[in-house]
């Protein structure tokens, strides 16, 4: 068996154009800037950039209690959520079942006839009369002003091409009435990248960073950005300026939603290509393929196949491991936390001789991870870049994150972050936060209920 031979894996990485080492991060948030900027004007754009017509809400009412929907991803869940007297949310009932159109195709009655599966018994089983419902989607939509939301396309292989175009509180509310339940209040419509950035304004602490002391100065707290780094792969951040719908205020900004997912980077290879041809939706979505958790391990593997093939990877099962039918990035993930206990379905493809090879095959796979992690970064520098929150160190940009590939994934928060420091500190410092908020498309979707 060949030796682990890092320059000849880097050289295989940089042949194929997917290698972290090709990417410029000046480059790579400058060109986020420019596409943002086009999207804001309504000019062609990979970023849609689609206006919330919401907008920050740290405080609501107490006392009240709605039902809060997080639509997306591996699962949709619901609960109520309850407001304390300090308006902390608390939630109850939780309930949790497979996100419609994940386990083949669904029509629109059967996509909402699952999300009321859920819904309709935390509605008759409170003890508090519900105040409303905050309906967390976790896929493009066009948001209306009064609360309503119309999805325009779907992404982590979702099938459900029915709701394409339809108004979701409205399809909720009619598979609600079937079952003769009265919806209670209003029904408002989110992103999830909205849910996180409302989730952070009451999570993270808005004036001099982590300070543990009162703030006698009372220094003006930073604007927040929401991030979303999971299934899927999403930003949204507090906007000033939005041509396109003749939106301007320097004192209320509107929350912006970017669909960052769809950026397509200017440095992506053939490997990349290829793997984008074998998915439900090629051509879109390239930084999600690129970057989040339902494409990480599939276009790993893809990469790692070619590497078999070329040579460059090579062990005895090696051709055993090219012929299975898909990775998925859950066993990917658990391999590279224990690569050498020979556990699981990679680690037990090996043999005890054949330690040279586990080195090459997480050596490879930690490239495409920090390649990732380089394009996310640039995303979110972009955000706080367009936010203009300024160089105060005691009014420090926050950045809330949701998502369990930035949680959990091995080495992307840690690459992530370091690309991130790098990219927001090229030109002079800029103080900033960046932390994973509770709950955040839960309980952001909770707020937007309350808010108006």
């Amino acid at each position: 068996m060949p030796s682990f031979n890092p320059p000849l894996l880097n050289d295989f990485a940089r042949s194929y154009g997917f290698h972290y080492d090709i990417c410029d991060p000046e480059t790579l948030v400058r060109d986020v800037l420019i596409d943002m900027e086009r999207g804001l004007k309504g000019q062609p754009s990979p970023l849609p950039m689609i206006p919330s017509y919401l907008s920050p809400v740290s405080q609501v009412p107490p006392g009240k209690t709605v039902i809060a929907l997080d639509v997306g991803g591996t699962n949709f869940r619901a609960a109520r959520v309850h407001f304390k007297e300090t308006g902390k949310p608390e939630s109850e009932g939780m309930k949790k079942a497979p996100m419609p159109g994940t386990k083949g195709r669904v029509s629109a009655i059967e996509f909402f006839d699952q999300i009321a599966d859920l819904t309709e018994p935390l509605i008759n089983e409170s003890n508090d009369q519900i105040a409303g419902i905050g309906f967390c989607f976790s896929y493009p939509m066009i948001m209306r002003k009064d609360g309503e939301g119309i999805p325009t396309s779907f992404s982590k292989e979702v099938d459900a091409p029915e709701v394409v175009g339809m108004t979701m509180g409205q399809g909720l509310r009619d598979a609600l009435e079937r079952r003769g339940v009265k919806v209670p209040g209003r029904i408002a419509l989110l992103n999830d990248a909205v849910a996180t950035l409302l989730s952070g304004l009451g999570q993270i602490p808005a004036g001099g960073g982590w300070n543990r002391g009162e703030d006698k100065y009372k220094v003006a707290g930073s604007p927040v950005a929401g991030f979303i780094l999971g299934t899927g792969f999403n930003t949204a951040y507090t906007e000033k300026e939005i041509p396109k719908i003749d939106f301007y205020s320097d004192t209320t900004p509107q929350i912006m939603v970017c669909e960052s997912g769809t950026c397509a980077p200017r440095y992506l290879g053939v490997l990349d290509k290829e793997f984008d041809g074998s998915t439900k939706n090629p051509g879109g979505y390239l930084l999600e393929k690129a970057a989040a958790g339902a494409y990480l391990g599939p276009l790993t593997f893809h990469i790692l196949k070619q590497a078999i093939a070329d040579g460059v990877l090579q062990f005895n099962r090696a051709a055993e491991f090219a012929a299975w039918p898909a990775l998925e990035t859950r066993t990917l993930n658990e391999f590279m936390y224990a690569p050498l206990s020979m556990e699981g379905p990679i680690g037990k493809l090996f043999d005890r001789n054949e330690l040279d090879a586990i080195r090459s095959f997480a050596y490879l796979a930690s490239i495409v991870t920090r390649r990732g992690a380089v394009f996310s970064a640039a995303v979110v520098a972009a955000a706080v870049e367009r936010m203009d929150t300024g160089h105060d160190p005691f009014a420090p940009a926050r950045i809330a994150v949701e998502g369990t590939t930035y949680m959990i994934y091995k080495d992307m928060r840690e690459a992530l972050e370091s690309y991130l420091n790098i990219m927001l500190n090229l030109k002079k410092p800029r103080s900033y936060i960046i932390a994973p908020v509770e709950q955040a498309s839960l309980f952001g979707a909770a707020v937007a209920a309350l808010s108006e």
